[in-house]
């Protein structure tokens, strides 16, 4: 785990041998809870596959982590049950759920070594001393902290108290490993490699792992499948892929990347149905779209294509570039149609001329089979 650790795989594997996981299942059955009057989780149902990394995300207040310390045993629910490998663990205390939680300030004995720190749980459980020694070698050996098992958390970067408080969790043999927004006290280019060292361990380990952040970025690189919540309620759950190519409603759209979202009303019916908003927009519908209720058009940034004329076909409408930024890969157009504005990417060509500069009027083309058709979430 450590970046500058000269860490042996084979040992490394052989440690994670020692650390007895099982890839269990989880399930969150008709979940409900409320603090007086304030329902903040409303009948969540989840299916959470053996050994899968899953996250819950969502923006704050939506009850990511209140749903998180339920399944650890810290929040009860008014109803509903939360099931690991066919057991029903709702009306469990935390200590007998073999559910283990990181959380998110780590939580680590400032008078203790690390390794004494790792070493905590397996005394409370009245392990024996020589598996004791055992296991902790082997969770620090993991992490890539063996060396480091005589310091103190204070004479520790914040990545390597991560990595502790990570040890002493998957020391106790958890069968379900929860995180709880591990990576929001490191800064940028920490989290980028702790989150691909986090990977890595739960690959190793095999653990069940769901994994709590508001942060897209995080949950996309590492997650199997996401959980998206607002409000209480599991809008949709699936790949990062499939969240953000088929999302179920404009929240899901508008919460993971970038989505232009336009007013507007649909006209005419079969072949000639098409999308009417304002400044003379005209955007053609596929004839196989099934469109919801008080759909609104809503497109990638990188579907849509620019051009100094105007393209042939309906699918297009003429704006006026306000900003452009660019971003290394791409560049990025904030266009003006009709009042709103409205953001374009194209790929960055080293060694071309830049064809559009701030306040040129261009067209902008929609393909119908990329554009989203969405009701409110």
């Amino acid at each position: 785990m450590n970046a500058h650790a000269t860490t042996d795989p084979v040992t490394t594997d052989a440690a994670a041998s020692v650390l007895h996981a099982a890839a269990v299942d989880l399930h969150i059955e008709g979940v409900n809870l409320s603090y007086g009057s304030n329902h903040v989780l409303k009948n969540v149902n989840l299916d959470i596959r053996p050994g899968e990394f899953f996250a819950f995300l969502g923006p704050s207040g939506c009850g990511k982590t209140t749903l998180l310390r339920l399944i650890a045993g810290f929040n009860t629910a008014d109803n509903g049950r939360v099931v690991v490998g066919g057991r029903d663990i709702s009306d469990l205390p935390p200590w007998k759920r073999d559910v283990g939680l990181v959380f998110q300030s780590y939580a680590l004995w400032p008078h203790m070594s690390v390794a004494r720190n790792v070493a905590f749980g397996l005394e409370e459980r009245g392990v024996a001393r020589a598996e004791i020694q055992r296991r902790v070698a082997a969770a620090l050996e993991i992490v890539g902290l063996g060396h480091l098992a005589d310091r103190r958390p204070s004479q520790l970067s914040g990545g390597q108290q991560q990595r502790v408080a990570l040890a002493r969790t998957v020391v106790i043999e958890p069968k379900v490993l929860l995180l709880d927004e591990p990576l929001s006290n490191l800064d940028a280019k920490m989290r980028v490699q702790v989150r691909r060292e986090l990977r890595d361990l739960q690959q190793r380990l095999g653990l069940t792992t769901i994994f709590v952040t508001h942060d897209q970025e995080e949950a996309n690189t590492v997650c199997d499948r996401i959980a998206v919540m607002n409000d209480g309620v599991v809008q949709q759950v699936g790949t990062p892929v499939e969240l953000y190519e088929h999302p179920a409603n404009l929240f899901v759209a508008t919460f993971l990347g970038t989505a232009n979202v336009l007013e507007g009303a649909v006209v005419g019916a079969g072949a000639e149905r098409h999308f009417e908003g304002l400044g003379g927009m005209r955007i053609a519908i596929a004839p196989d779209a099934v469109l919801p209720d008080q759909a609104r058009l809503v497109f990638r940034p990188q579907v849509a294509k620019l051009s100094a004329e105007r393209p042939t076909g309906a699918s297009c409408f003429a704006g006026e570039i306000m900003r452009r930024e660019f971003l290394g890969s791409v560049i990025r157009f904030g266009i003006l149609i009709a009042g709103q504005e409205i953001t374009v990417d194209e790929v960055f060509q080293p060694g071309l001329r830049e064809p559009y500069g701030i306040g040129q009027s261009v067209w902008v083309e929609i393909p119908a089979n990329s554009a989203l058709w969405l009701g409110p979430g």
